[in-house]
């Protein structure tokens, strides 16, 4: 059974979809009525759903992070870098590359290279 969706509680739904839109590719998607944002990943990717947090829920406590596959992921972090997104430094481990920042609610992100390592584990 596949993984398709994961759940992000957000204090501000309406700019961590933008957050999304803006530095990941993802298509923001809202219903009439539905309390809830989808985010439709390109090229297959699992969607994220976007869900009001509530009042007593802090940003940021989930130990989770999300990790974006990119060829490169220096270039990605120039090129986020001038969209306004910052990433930490660059780590190489075991073949691939990878480097992190959060999102507007204060979730983990990477950016990695793991996928394109040349022995394809």
């Amino acid at each position: 059974m596949p993984l398709n969706r994961l759940v992000i509680y957000a204090r501000n739904v309406e700019e961590t979809a933008r957050f999304y839109e803006k530095h990941f590719g993802f298509t923001a998607i809202s219903l009439p009525g539905d309390r809830i944002v989808e985010l439709v990943a390109q090229e297959g990717g699992v969607n994220i759903m976007l869900h009001q947090a509530a009042k007593g829920q802090r940003s940021g406590q989930s130990i989770i992070k999300l990790v974006f596959d990119v060829a490169d992921v220096e270039a990605f972090c120039t090129q986020s870098a001038e969209n306004g997104l910052q990433f930490g430094p660059l780590h190489e481990a075991d073949g691939y590359v990878f480097a992190n920042t959060k999102d507007p609610c204060q979730n983990s992100i990477s950016v990695s290279s793991r996928a394109f390592r040349k022995d394809g584990v």
